[in-house]
């Protein structure tokens, strides 16, 4: 190639660049996305499968990293002290925005300062999960069960600080109930005693437990939601039955660190919302039973701070503390 036809493709090639900007970061190295659970579990699929649809809009890699451990604690101060800007995200989830601050004493971040928002990416219903031999098929017979066996009742949940742990106690708190909570290392150990008969309740999200609903290994009393869910239409919420205005979510949003510049947030807000919208992300979501929850960086940052103040007033009157 001459030199006078070499200067005019790279001429060519700058004036694509600059009118699209995926273009422009298509060679790249990739986005970290921080989840703070284990490969392979409900927020792991969640993120690679949002990332999977966001990759293709912004014409860049996105590789999910996970950083499990201390209730998302070690992934959010990794992301918090991260000065990567434009190359870093993470799942920021109800432990992580609305929980911690009351359960911990200390935490290695700041909820208020060191992240800025994204968008919502979806939330998790939660379900009143009983075992094969409760014979309760709906909550006011599940509350008789409960009376009849002098309140000596355990629930299991995700783990201690879970929005299932707090679900729990808020149901305990409503409904008068002696209710035992019984920690486990996440959704999947709980489900597993659950069909064992090891304990006889759970407070479990729709992608846990909804095949072993759908095959009739378990059965559920109530829904934690607002409305019931398409997914299992046929149960009635919680505040159907009696607990009215009962409301609770497993949820999960995209934060990036606060010194991020505002045009990547923009950018990335945006290959969010389209990839919350598009078929193959839709499709898996509701496989799983998950609700996907499109919006802006304030519509997230207005939902966070309800949720909040919420849990921490339930964190406060059980007294729930971690360390």
């Amino acid at each position: 190639m001459t030199r006078r036809r070499l200067v005019g493709a790279l001429a060519c090639a700058a004036a694509l660049t600059v009118g699209n900007p995926a273009l422009a970061q298509s060679n790249e190295r990739p986005i970290e996305w921080v989840v703070g659970y284990a490969a392979g579990g409900g927020s792991d699929v969640l993120a690679r499968t949002i990332a999977e649809q966001m990759s293709k809009t912004l014409g860049r890699p996105i590789m999910v990293s996970n950083k499990p451990g201390a209730a998302t604690n070690i992934a959010a101060e990794y992301t918090a002290r991260s000065k990567d800007y434009g190359n870093i995200v993470f799942t920021a989830d109800f432990a992580t925005l609305a929980a911690n601050p009351g359960l911990f004493a200390k935490l290695p971040y700041d909820v208020e300062k060191d992240f800025k928002p994204v968008g919502m990416l979806a939330r998790f219903p939660l379900l009143v999960t009983v075992s094969p031999d409760v014979p309760a098929k709906d909550f006011k017979e599940f509350v008789a069960w409960a009376k009849s066996n002098d309140g000596d009742v355990s629930y299991g949940s995700a783990g201690l600080g879970s929005p299932h742990h707090l679900a729990g106690e808020l149901l305990r708190e409503r409904s008068g109930l002696e209710l035992v909570h019984v920690p486990y290392r996440g959704a999947a150990p709980a489900v597993i005693d659950l069909l064992g008969g090891q304990i006889k309740v759970g407070v479990i999200d729709t992608a846990s437990v909804l095949q072993y609903l759908q095959d009739g290994k378990l059965r559920t009393v109530g829904v934690a939601s607002k409305e019931r869910i398409p997914s299992a239409p046929e149960v009635p919420t919680l505040a159907e039955q009696g607990l009215d205005g009962f409301e609770a979510y497993a949820w999960q949003g995209l934060v990036v660190p606060a010194g991020t510049p505002d045009a990547f947030v923009a950018q990335v807000s945006d290959a969010l919302q389209q990839a919350l919208a598009s078929a193959p992300v839709k499709q898996r979501l509701a496989a799983l039973g998950l609700e996907p929850m499109p919006g802006t960086p304030a519509d997230m940052d207005a939902y966070v701070h309800t949720e909040r103040k919420k849990w921490m007033d339930v964190i406060r009157t059980n007294d729930i503390r971690l360390e």
